[in-house]
């Protein structure tokens, strides 16, 4: 057998991660459960453990019905967070009430948080005839919350302690000699047995942990006759013997923002404009770095000064480890740098060039004379005339006096990059699209993502009698960031 093959037959390595310190003993308990399951005694070498435990605030209060989750859930989700970080496959949260927030800490990350009460309610369907009674034993947060009424309620009937059993049972778990203290015997026990009885007394046969601490006691409550389940146990076996579907987890859009500054916004809300959505949350995800210092890109193409490169670079890398899915650079002339970063990244960056070029292509043919308003960099770059070459496309540019009045536009004292929308901007824009128009342009495209802060996008605007596309690559940039987001088809 060939290593290739051998290694191909070898089962994968299984990375799990344990949020400690949410109740000491019981994750310490639950860890030893994990490394003594069937499945890792079987292939011990497959599977790999990671217990992170710290102090939290509020890690000794009980969990009284008005109990604050906010440090719990901020800790929980830092550990989750850490152990994202460092390659872990799935993670374990052994807390009940923890529990309760799970999802939300879910919806942040890129690895399954396994669900502890699914572990539990798949088991109990197995032992458990529907519409029986359970008798659930759980902090009075944790009771309060409706956890287990969600879980279980539909097919079961969920009953808990009386009051006095209720107190006694919090004593006994969270009082100064209690369980998570470890006295796992004499009075704490007792409680825990009497709350047991509390519940029989109410017709439930099984007796349902909401505590992971019972997991300690559980062996001392069979042996009295009391038939509990171990949440430890079950969680344990749900982990390293349960297969679970990759998540499909929502896009994310990287942007490079901050070239320029009013562009990237600018872009955002193309991105918003375009979202088929009813509510806030069926917009997109987007994490944007606004990253101005970012050297001038026309002011190296054309003058040989401080290399951009290395900063995007590094700022399409921040983007990757946030989790983008693609990245977006609403800037044009910033793509003459694009070729030389793309085959360093995971992601890819959706190129508003050749979007712009093939949308132009679709929607006008392409026997129409594309004129080019863009910095001097772009032009000298060549960017564009290349996109439109491999597209079949014909690209003309102003004459050079023009091309000065393009520059002013945007880098004038009164240009677009000072704040300048209106006036004297607007105006030598206009200039050299007429001129464009006049040797026989009729599409232009606005190839600086500061002219569409100027001149808007539209099918024929009005050049002294000469109707001429503008179109805006923001724009088309956008509506591909959000067919790509939604697995849409490639706008006709």
């Amino acid at each position: 057998m060939t290593s290739e093959k051998a290694a191909a037959q070898q089962p994968l390595s299984h990375k799990i991660g344990i949020v400690g310190g949410l109740g000491a003993l019981a994750g310490g308990d639950l860890f030893y459960k994990l490394v003594k399951s069937r499945a890792v005694l079987e292939d011990q070498g497959r599977f790999h453990f990671l217990l992170e435990q710290h102090p939290f605030k509020g890690v000794q209060l009980p969990l009284d019905a008005d109990a604050s989750m906010t440090s719990r859930k901020f800790y929980a989700f830092e550990v989750c967070r850490s152990f994202e970080a460092s390659g872990v496959d799935a993670i374990m949260l052994p807390c009940f009430a923890s529990q309760t927030f799970r999802a939300e800490i879910q919806d942040e990350l890129g690895i399954p948080v396994l669900d502890m009460m699914e572990s539990l309610v798949q088991h109990i369907r197995q032992i458990a005839v529907p519409g029986s009674t359970l008798g659930v034993l759980a902090s009075d947060y944790v009771r309060h919350s409706g956890l287990f009424e969600r879980a279980l309620g539909a097919e079961y009937a969920v009953v808990y302690p009386d009051a006095q059993a209720q107190a006694a049972l919090m004593q006994a778990m969270y009082g100064g000699n209690g369980i998570k203290d470890g006295h796992l015997d004499g009075v704490p026990l007792e409680s825990v047995y009497q709350a047991c009885l509390s519940v029989q007394a109410q017709g439930a046969a099984l007796i349902v942990p909401g505590m992971t601490e019972l997991s300690l006691v559980c062996a001392d409550l069979q042996r009295r006759g009391i038939t509990a389940l171990d949440i430890n146990d079950l969680y344990a076996t749900f982990a390293t013997q349960g297969s679970r579907e990759p998540r499909d987890l929502p896009f994310k859009l990287g942007i490079v923002g901050g070239v320029g500054p009013a562009a990237t916004v600018d872009f955002m809300g193309k991105v918003v404009a375009s979202t088929p959505a009813g509510r806030d949350q069926d917009h997109i995800k987007m994490v944007v770095e606004q990253n101005p210092q970012i050297p001038d890109r026309t002011a190296n193409l054309l003058n040989d000064e401080a290399d951009p490169t290395m900063a995007m670079y590094a700022t399409c890398k921040r983007l990757e480890s946030a989790g983008a899915n693609a990245i977006a650079i609403p800037c044009n002339t910033a793509h003459a740098f694009v070729e030389r970063i793309q085959e360093h990244l995971r992601v890819p960056i959706v190129n508003m060039l050749t979007e712009t070029v093939d949308w132009i292509k679709r929607t006008y043919g392409s026997d129409k004379v594309i004129g080019l308003l863009a910095t001097s960099g772009t032009v000298a770059s060549q960017v564009y005339h290349q996109s439109a070459s491999r597209a079949g496309l014909e690209v003309i540019v102003p004459a050079p006096d023009y091309q000065k009045l393009v520059m002013e536009a945007i880098y004038g004292e009164r240009g677009i990059k000072a704040g300048f929308t209106d006036g004297l901007c607007r105006d030598q824009l206009l200039i050299a699209a007429e001129h464009l128009a006049e040797v026989g342009a009729e599409v232009l495209i606005l190839g600086c993502t500061e002219l569409p802060l100027v001149l808007s996008h539209c099918d024929a605007y009005d050049l002294n009698g000469r109707p001429v596309a503008l179109v805006d690559p923001t724009m088309i940039l956008a509506r591909r960031c959000v067919a790509l987001a939604h697995k849409l088809p490639v706008e006709q």
